[in-house]
């Protein structure tokens, strides 16, 4: 069994359904070579692309030069678009298109200044190119089909699948269209030249140049030139067809040539097959090998309305009023302009419309080449148009559901399988408008599908926008997380701060209290020196009184023996016992006092380190120890003076006691010297002062060390507490001295007594004795004075300080 490639070779065809014989009417424009028109003034590009793949690289009031591109793009459906003239852009606004609807699109205008400067186009050989460098300078050109539906050329060029078979149509099956008969008539190697950049592009098996039988001089000029090329001899196979309407569509072509036929919805290059259209190879041999961007094509010019029918180059944006003015156009009443041919064409609102990439055909019919409009009658269900249909479609079917304007179910009579031919048209005895009908319907479907699409596109919009609030609401709570977290991070350190400047800050408070209390070191050493002066001048002023006194007592004393009666001696006992009484008294209330100023002093201090522990405010620490040593201090000292006194007191008093029961003991013949008891009283005050010297030094020192050495709390506190204490112990001591002293008195004025009674009623002594014993008492009697006046200084001062 042959292979498809086999029998494609031995020349086999097969038949396709469908189709129509129409009149040809070709004769009236192929009989003349190609020709160009007078330029025009203006020229109008149209832009469909712009805003949707391209941008536009001028503006208004620029000049463009011949082949400048007017667009930018990188989309993959984009094709640029160029100036077909040199000029200046002079408009750049919505015009008339040509298209059956008229319908306005973007379009730029150019002013010819028919200097004819061009761009300089980049000429380069095949071998030279790689397949990437040849797309892309096809794309750069703009080329699309030129057969009719103007697809990208370069995306059919570049499929995804292998393909083992490439069509070159040539067949033109529409009445009165010869542009392509023409072009291979004259530029068949200008044509070969692109087939070989497509076969280097697609590398197929076969390549197919099919061509109509009714072109005998185009096939014989195409089989000719294929002679010239050597490399293609093996792969180019020219293969004529019969003549038959609509052989010249994509899928029928395919169906023809190989007995394929394309499923629905797919597309030839699923298939291994490509198709192209001779004007196609045309323009890429001029895209990579010249350069030349696609400015102008070949349109024919036809009908009986026109005086020089034939082919002409005509640039793209060219008005097609002024295209037919160029060709003597003559127009009738209700005349009809129509682009393409009779079967697939559509009829010009305006004229003044630009010829465009897919304009093939400008066709001007008089009144007898086209029949008169007629009204549409009612369909007899002959089903005329079903055999007719090459696509093999149920029309009547598709025409009830588009009258009904039920889209849907025209739909699903595979509408969009429908490729316009108008045969069902051409052959309804009814006069219905098949085609029109169909085409309403897949722009309404076009329109749904468009809507439909803008909506899912609106709806993936809004999921976005939903989706950009959501990251953007997360993104701002995270970010208010993360600042909480700095702002308490930033809290946290400051409060470290703050602990650490308030503990630099008790510091610098300690170092400056430091500093104070060393400069202040010697005022206070001085001033407590000066208090210790004060205090043993004070002593020394009493210890003088008590003398001076003494001494005048004894001189009284010595005076009143003359005239004094003996019985005055117990007088004098009396006296000095009450005034030791009295003294005792005194030391007593002193002592109460200091032990009750002690417990209060320590009871403050107490309260003062209780209250002052829980509080949160910084506390000076050196003004706690001071406070704590100083009442130490004065503990001390207030118990030392007690003692002191305590002792004094009783030293005095047994000395006194002594020497009274001395004098009274000893014989009434043993002469007493007075000069004894003035050195017993000189003793007894230099002991006191003494005494009292010492304890202000053992106070001072006491007091500044406590002052400079540093001392802490715990510490000033637990010796505050000692302190306390040991004044406490003091107390006790000084108040069993006393009781103790106070009983030694108590016998020694008892036995006194009692032997001063025994003395005056048994013995009776000379006036010389008697004399001696009552200056012994009245001394005793001074020094108790003076002993007690010195405590009741001693208890002022203190209360002073």
């Amino acid at each position: 069994m042959l292979t498809l490639l086999e029998q494609i070779d031995k020349g086999t065809l097969w038949h396709s359904p469908g189709g129509i014989h129409p009149p040809q009417l070709k004769s009236l424009s192929n009989q003349t070579s190609t020709a160009h028109i007078a330029p025009a003034k203006q020229y109008r590009i149209p832009l469909p692309q712009v805003g949707d793949c391209a941008r536009l690289s001028i503006n208004v009031g620029d000049k463009v030069a011949k082949g400048q591109k007017l667009t930018d793009g990188e989309g993959f459906m984009y094709l640029p678009v160029h100036s077909p003239v040199s000029g200046v852009v002079n408009e750049i606004s919505l015009q008339a298109s040509n298209h059956a609807s008229g319908l306005p699109t973007l379009t730029c205008v150019i002013d010819n200044d028919e200097l004819d400067a061009q761009i300089e186009y980049q000429t380069s050989t095949l071998e030279e190119l790689s397949n990437q460098q040849i797309l892309e300078k096809i794309k750069q050109a703009g080329i699309a089909g030129m057969g009719g539906a103007t697809f990208p050329s370069h995306i059919k060029l570049n499929p995804a699948s292998e393909i083992d078979l490439v069509i070159i149509n040539g067949v033109e099956c529409e009445p009165y269209i010869t542009s392509d008969d023409v072009l291979m008539r004259e530029n068949a190697l200008e044509i070969f030249k692109g087939i070989q950049v497509i076969n280097q592009l697609l590398t197929p098996q076969r390549i197919i140049v099919a061509i109509e039988d009714n072109k005998p001089e185009a096939c014989a000029s195409m089989q000719q030139c294929l002679n010239q090329f050597d490399d293609l001899q093996n792969i180019v196979k020219i293969t004529v067809i019969p003549t038959k309407y609509p052989s010249g569509g994509e899928k029928q072509l395919i169906q023809i040539i190989t007995g394929r036929e394309v499923p629905t919805g797919s597309i030839p290059a699923q298939q291994g097959i490509v198709v192209h259209n001779v004007g196609t190879a045309y323009a890429i041999q001029d895209a990579v090998l010249q350069g030349k961007p696609l400015i102008e094509r070949l349109v024919t010019l036809t009908g009986e309305q026109i005086k020089q029918p034939g082919n002409y180059w005509l640039p793209i944006g060219t008005s097609v009023e002024h295209a037919l003015s160029q060709v003597g156009f003559s127009a009738d009443d209700n005349q009809k302009v129509i682009i393409g041919g009779p079967m697939m064409g559509y009829a010009l609102p305006d004229n003044n419309v630009p010829v465009l990439k897919g304009t093939n055909c400008i066709l001007a019919p008089s009144a007898h080449e086209i029949a008169p409009e007629v009204d549409e009658k009612a369909c007899i269900r002959c089903g005329e148009c079903a055999v007719a249909c090459p696509a093999l479609l149920l029309p009547q079917q598709l025409f009830w559901h588009a009258k009904a304007e039920e889209y849907d179910k025209a739909a699903s009579f595979n509408l969009k399988d429908c490729i316009e031919c108008g045969c069902c048209s051409f052959v309804c005895p009814s006069d219905i408008p098949l085609v029109e009908y169909y085409r309403i319907a897949k722009s309404a479907l076009k329109n749904e599908a468009e809507e439909k699409q803008q909506a899912e596109q609106a709806k993936v919009r809004f999921e976005a926008r939903l989706k950009r609030l959501d990251d953007e609401k997360r993104a701002r709570e995270e970010k208010s997380k993360l600042a909480a977290e700095k702002r308490k991070a930033a809290a946290n350190a400051s409060s470290n701060k703050n602990t650490v400047a308030e503990a630099m800050a008790r510091v610098a408070a300690k170092k400056q209290a430091a500093e104070q209390a060393k400069q202040q070191e010697p005022a206070n050493g001085k001033s407590a020196a000066v208090k210790a002066a004060i205090e043993r001048a004070k002593a020394k002023k009493l210890a003088n009184q008590s003398s001076e006194t003494a001494d005048s007592v004894e001189d009284k004393s010595t005076s009143d023996n003359q005239v004094q009666p003996a019985a005055n001696d117990k007088k004098a006992q009396i006296a000095a016992a009450v005034a030791r009484a009295k003294a005792k008294k005194l030391a007593q209330k002193n002592t109460d006092s200091n032990i009750n100023e002690n417990v209060g002093n320590s009871t403050e201090a107490d309260i003062d380190t209780s209250s002052d522990a829980p509080s949160t405010e910084p506390v000076d620490d050196k003004k706690a120890k001071i406070a704590a040593a100083v009442a130490r201090a004065k503990a001390k000292k207030l118990a030392q003076k007690n003692t002191d006194s305590n002792i004094n007191e009783n030293v005095s008093n047994t000395v006194a006691d002594a020497n009274i029961n001395t004098s009274t003991d000893a014989p009434s013949t043993e002469p007493v010297d007075d000069k004894k008891a003035k050195i017993a009283a000189a003793v007894a005050r230099a002991k006191a002062k003494k005494l009292a010297q010492q304890n202000a030094e053992t106070d001072l020192e006491s007091e500044n060390a406590t002052i400079i050495a540093p001392v802490d709390e715990k510490k000033a506190k637990i010796a505050a507490a000692v302190a306390r204490a040991k004044a406490k112990k003091l107390a006790q001591l000084n108040a069993e001295n006393e009781t103790v002293a106070e009983i030694a008195q108590d016998n020694l004025v008892e036995n006194n007594l009692v032997k001063e009674s025994q003395a005056t009623k048994t013995i009776e002594t000379p006036d010389i004795t008697q004399s001696v014993d009552d200056k012994k008492a009245r001394i005793a009697a001074a020094v108790a004075k003076a002993k007690a006046k010195k405590l009741a200084n001693q208890q002022k001062l203190s209360e002073k300080e």
